[in-house]
């Protein structure tokens, strides 16, 4: 990592921070019911600050690897697979510069909402956890707050170990390209499975592992994770709950970090794009669960996400010479989930009746 590299993440990591820092000791000072208008102000605030962080890329992204010379910005570019994406114009520095601050900022846009349309099928899982554990809602945001804590410090692991991995062994991609048209096509051939599919606690897999090695108190006690019972610490379910909804992100992530590396695979950026897009799923998860159910043909949509973005992935050497910019990438995406929630409002889901 470059000095400017280090300086740059460090206050991403500090903003980051001080945000769930302001959140725990601010906002979350009891545990309450988290209301559709709460839910919905936070929903805008993160993707206020998601825009905010796209202006900072568009207008001094070059900070991020200390672009000061055609020389460092050819690096760059070529380190990152961009040559065909960033005209560098060999007597305009300023010109060329910019055309790579516009191409970083557009990555970014386009890897946040990837990323943010795939949270939404995380949103399906982490509801049928809740409620086939019996989590009371009151109880929800504290749980997805330590759950999205656990999922930044996992995401960064991951996503610069893939970087690292990819800048190795560049067929990576095309096994990541192969893996998520399958995953899209798996997810397009369930779409009429059950609604109402459960989950049996004492069978999933994360409780038989933990009971086997932990002791596990038998009911929950409010909101505590751990209680200390004849001298030993016992686990609660609702940390069982957060367990299980950690193992769930790092499943996804399998999903969703290739998908972003297909845009770009500066680590900076995807790791970015990942981060705002988990600190709003939050108030996204809040805002969407009494909803959730308009929206039918969603998961259809972030099926063909998925095979669109893995065909790109494995077609990006044929694509790029012909001129297939990032901005396309991000048209096409924009398009799937605009038409997905279309056709769901347009066409409502029937409501099956009991004879």
């Amino acid at each position: 990592m470059s000095y400017n590299e280090i300086v740059f993440f460090s206050i991403f990591l500090i903003f980051v921070g001080g945000m769930l820092a302001l959140d725990l000791g601010v906002f979350s000072k009891k545990n309450h019911i988290i209301t559709f208008k709460e839910a919905g102000i936070w929903s805008m605030v993160w993707v206020a600050a998601a825009l905010v962080f796209y202006t900072i890329l568009y207008t001094h992204g070059d900070l991020i690897h200390g672009i000061e010379d055609f020389s460092r910005l050819r690096e760059i570019v070529y380190r990152f697979g961009d040559e065909q994406q960033v005209h560098i114009n060999d007597h305009d520095f300023a010109e060329s510069v910019q055309n790579y601050r516009h191409n970083l900022s557009i990555e970014f846009m386009t890897g946040y909402l990837t990323e943010y349309a795939l949270s939404v099928d995380n949103i399906f899982v982490i509801i049928m956890i809740f409620t086939s554990f019996g989590v009371r809602e009151k109880y929800f945001k504290k749980v997805l707050f330590w759950g999205i804590l656990g999922a930044i410090i996992m995401r960064f692991g991951f996503i610069f170990l893939g970087a690292a991995l990819i800048q190795k062994f560049a067929w990576i991609l095309y096994l990541f390209g192969g893996f998520l048209i399958f995953t899209g096509a798996k997810m397009f051939l369930e779409q009429s499975g059950d609604d109402d599919e459960k989950i049996e606690p004492e069978k999933h897999f994360i409780v038989r592992l933990a009971s086997r090695y932990f002791s596990v108190f038998p009911r929950y006690v409010g909101e505590y994770f751990f209680i200390k019972k004849n001298g030993h610490v016992m686990l609660t379910p609702l940390f069982m709950v957060l367990l299980i909804i950690e193992f769930t992100d790092l499943i996804f992530a399998v999903d969703s970090v290739p998908a972003v590396f297909s845009i770009t695979q500066d680590p900076y950026v995807v790791f970015f794009s990942n981060i705002f897009a988990i600190m709003g799923l939050r108030s996204m998860f809040f805002f969407l669960t009494n909803i959730m159910h308009l929206f039918h043909y969603l998961k259809t949509g972030l099926a063909v996400l998925l095979i669109f973005i893995g065909g790109k992935m494995i077609a990006h050497h044929w694509l790029e010479p012909l001129g297939f910019k990032t901005e396309y990438s991000l048209y096409i995406i924009i398009g799937i989930l605009g038409v997905s929630v279309i056709a769901s409002l347009a066409f409502p889901k029937k409501k099956h009746h009991a004879h």
